[in-house]
């Protein structure tokens, strides 16, 4: 996959495979989850880069082995110009200030044990950062008026808040150390739907004012359109389609982001009863045993014989707009078109 001056994030064939052990005593490796499997793009400095999928697809291990919590089987990640899997751990923890994440479940990320300012304060004491007592709680007074809370807040506990609060407080100690790369890991797919648009909004606010780049990770595809500067649709580890946001939301080529795309409500109720839901047959297969050929073949509508034999390659279609299936043909975009008659009868 081509970079550019503007690359800020680079990943290259990301491999993610879990280990299945047998045995009491003497552990054997009988097999792997294949979470993530040899996936390549690129998030450019100042974007929202979106990554959504199905619950299980591999999106969080992708974010988690991006900044290494989850060290990659093989495959490489670039900040910059470091290869992040190079570094010595002092070197990768120094990196850790420009690469930040914020967690999807505020209630089980924050220590109920630690005060408010203690959480916020976390980073900068780890890193050593505005060493003395004053500068640090000044710090901290600052980043929870960055994220909407009360200053008075500094001494409370974690369960003394609203799960939009605590969202907050986790995206204030991000921000503690003023990283330039966040992992946004479903930030609102926890809370309820009333503040959901709040957390939407904060975010896009700090991106404005500080200049982050994110990586967004969700399965909300309407909050995505609205965020996203380009989107990756994922499944069974491996990407199915990348493409910038209009382009794939207005011109999906891929029959797994037609499928998805056509759950998503439209706001519009004349519009929402006249169009045609892709309903999807089979259940997703195992990734530790992912099926051959194209991994989406087992519930493709219009697969082919050879997509149960041969696996797709990653292609760039169009400008900036990368598909992994058999079936889509640049010079007749329509050709992989999920159309009424092909639908299961289930639909």
């Amino acid at each position: 996959m081509s970079t550019d001056a503007r690359t800020l994030i680079r990943v290259e064939n990301l491999t993610k495979h879990f280990p299945i052990e047998r045995g009491f005593i003497v552990k054997r490796q009988v097999g792997a989850i294949q979470a993530v499997d040899g996936i390549s793009f690129t998030i450019r400095r100042g974007e929202t880069f979106g990554l959504v999928g199905e619950s299980g697809c591999g999106k969080t291990t992708t974010g988690r082995a991006i900044l290494h919590l989850d060290r990659p089987t093989a495959g490489e990640i670039y900040y910059r110009d470091t290869e992040l899997g190079q570094l010595t751990a002092e070197e990768l923890r120094q990196a850790r200030q420009h690469l930040q994440i914020i967690f999807q479940d505020p209630y089980a990320s924050l220590d109920p044990r630690m005060t408010v300012g203690a959480l916020v304060a976390e980073p900068l004491q780890i890193h050593h950062i505005n060493s003395s007592t004053d500068e640090r709680r000044s710090r901290v007074l600052e980043l929870l008026e960055l994220v909407g809370l009360s200053t008075a807040y500094v001494n409370r506990y974690p369960h003394e808040f609203s799960g939009g609060q605590r969202q907050r407080i986790g995206i204030a100690r991000a921000l503690a150390l003023e990283p330039e790369f966040i992992v946004c890991d479903e930030p609102i797919s926890a809370l309820d739907v009333s503040i959901q648009a709040q957390v939407v909004n904060l975010l896009q606010d700090l991106q404005d004012q500080l200049g982050l780049t994110y990586l967004l990770i969700a399965h909300d595809l309407s909050m995505v359109h609205h965020l996203a500067d380009r989107v990756a649709v994922m499944y069974l580890g491996k990407l199915m389609e990348l493409a910038p946001n209009e382009n794939l939301y207005t011109n999906a080529l891929h029959p797994y982001t037609q499928a998805l795309l056509s759950a998503v409500p439209i706001p519009e109720p004349a519009a929402e009863r006249k169009r045609e839901q892709i309903i999807l047959t089979g259940d997703v297969p195992s990734p530790a045993d992912p099926p051959p050929g194209c991994l989406f073949h087992t519930r493709c509508p219009i697969a082919i014989e050879r997509c149960k034999q041969v696996e797709p390659a990653w292609r760039e279609v169009s400008r900036d707009h990368w598909v992994y299936c058999h079936l889509v043909d640049p010079d007749n975009p329509k050709a992989s078109k999920i159309a009424p008659a092909s639908l299961p009868s289930a639909a």
